[in-house]
């Protein structure tokens, strides 16, 4: 009987959840799904050091989000690799039993000593193999290395063909530290043998451990898993992206109002491409037609602004309803622009499809629509400053102002009103509307103009207009 594929993703608990291990986390999610498989979720979390329980929910929340989480019969876990810390220690005395593993006290000074005086005559990088045969046991300051074997190790990777390594490039690296503890290679093919994986998808930067991994495996008696090592993203300047440097948290662009779909879509498209001339696809045929043997060898770009437009493609997909319901964490947060009271729904319902045009992040969409529910906008200095330089602008905003206060409040009539004006003076619509916009928004920029005026209503917006002259004159 066939086995049932099953695929893990190990992410280790140090920080927010990278977009990289968003993405590998994907794809190992879409290949247990294609082949009624299992997704295990582990987290490596001996590293006390490092290690803290807010970045383990986070991991859990930010692949909930991304809609991988135990409502899916494909998914397992979380499990947790520090559970399994003794049998890595079993499989450790094993190793060391059967004679394919072995003591050292060499600390690191003795080792670059002896690599110094050897003039880099040693064929082994690093350790030269000094403690192999000298039988040492368990003790203080003891480390446990492997037995590296001569030849090579040919790791067949999915993405990357047959990749071969000489084993006189690799030095006999460690399984247990000196205190006793086993170290993450060691740890990671236990979790993997335990577990019973059979498909090990993940970045690339992962691939020079391989060999090593793959010698352990073989070494417990076990036949090592499918590989497969798909490209790193890297940022403009295609360096790979770093949690110091660049703006790769999954939780910061949830936070910012990129929609999950958009983020899973627009992540599948970084080193592996859909058929068709869009890239902006249902996940579902995402699903059906991943293959890894087309997941591309070179680094990916993670562009943000190209992951912005797609939000924005997918916020102008969803229903009204739809928008209107996702828009109200940002609408009814304590980070509002405005008083909780001051708030009203309906008023939001009535502007809100023009707003959905206009944004490319759910977080845009306070600043739309602010003016609705202030007393007076917070005026933009810039944008004041700008609006009002022309030698016209405070005249035609008089002239505009004093048509307001008899015209029917609508947006017609009153778009008909600085149409007149703009006749009048040979100006056009959109350069004259610059002046009332600031006045009555506080900014250069938003939603059609003449719709929220009427919402606002004739009382209201004669105050900001007098109050943004006021501050001219």
């Amino acid at each position: 009987m066939a086995q049932t594929p099953r695929y893990r993703f190990a992410p280790s608990p140090t920080g927010y959840f990278h977009v990289g291990g968003a993405r590998t986390a994907l794809y190992n999610w879409i290949l247990a799904k294609q082949t009624n498989g299992v997704f295990v979720l582990r987290i490596e979390d001996t590293d006390d050091s490092r290690n803290n329980p807010q970045w383990t929910q986070g991991i859990v929340d930010a692949l909930a989000w991304l809609g991988i989480d135990g409502n899916d019969s494909h998914f397992e876990g979380p499990y947790f690799q520090s559970a399994n810390a003794a049998l890595h220690i079993e499989a450790a005395e094993k190793l060391f039993a059967q004679g394919k593993a072995y003591y050292c006290d060499l600390t690191t000074e003795d080792i670059q000593k002896r690599a110094k005086e050897s003039g880099g005559q040693n064929e082994r990088q690093g350790y030269d193999g000094y403690s192999r045969d000298r039988g040492l046991g368990p003790g203080a300051g003891h480390v446990l290395r492997f037995r590296v074997p001569s030849g090579s190790t040919i790791v067949q990777d999915q993405v990357r063909g047959s990749v071969e390594f000489d084993n006189a490039t690799i030095e006999d690296f460690v399984l247990l530290r000196s205190n006793g503890s086993p170290v993450f290679l060691l740890a990671n093919v236990v979790d993997d043998i335990t577990q019973c994986i059979t498909h090990v998808v993940r970045a690339e930067e992962h691939l020079p451990n391989t060999p090593k991994q793959q010698m352990i495996w073989q070494a417990l008696g076990h036949e090592p898993p499918s590989w497969a090592h798909v490209p790193v993203l890297v940022n403009e300047q295609r360096k790979k992206l770093s949690k110091r440097r660049d703006k790769v948290a999954v939780e910061q662009y949830k936070e910012e109002g990129v929609l999950a779909d958009a983020m899973k879509n627009y992540l599948m498209t970084l080193g592996w491409a859909p058929s068709g001339d869009t890239e902006i696809i249902p996940f579902e045929k995402i699903t059906d037609e991943f293959k890894l043997a087309s997941v591309n060898h070179s680094p990916a770009f993670f562009d943000i602004v190209k992951l912005q437009s797609f939000n924005a493609d997918y916020i102008r997909a969803m229903s009204l309803e739809e928008f209107i319901t996702a828009c109200q964490p940002w609408l009814m947060s304590e980070k509002a622009p405005w008083q909780a009271s001051k708030y009203d729904l309906k008023v939001f319902t009535e502007i809100a499809p023009l707003v959905q045009t206009r944004v490319q992040l759910l977080q845009e969409v306070p600043s739309m629509v602010d003016f609705l529910f202030c007393d007076l906008p917070t005026l933009d200095d810039a944008a004041f400053a700008k609006a009002f330089a022309p030698e016209w602008a405070v005249t035609t905003l008089i002239e505009i102002r004093d048509s307001f206060t008899a015209c029917d409040f609508t947006p017609d009539a009153l778009k008909a009103v600085v149409e007149a004006v703009g006749e009048k003076h040979s100006l056009k619509l959109g350069k004259l509307q610059a002046p009332l916009r600031v006045a009555v928004t506080g900014r250069s920029v938003g939603p059609p103009l003449f719709e929220p005026i009427a919402m606002l209503g004739r009382e209201a917006t004669l105050k900001r207009i007098d109050a943004a002259l006021a501050k001219k004159v």
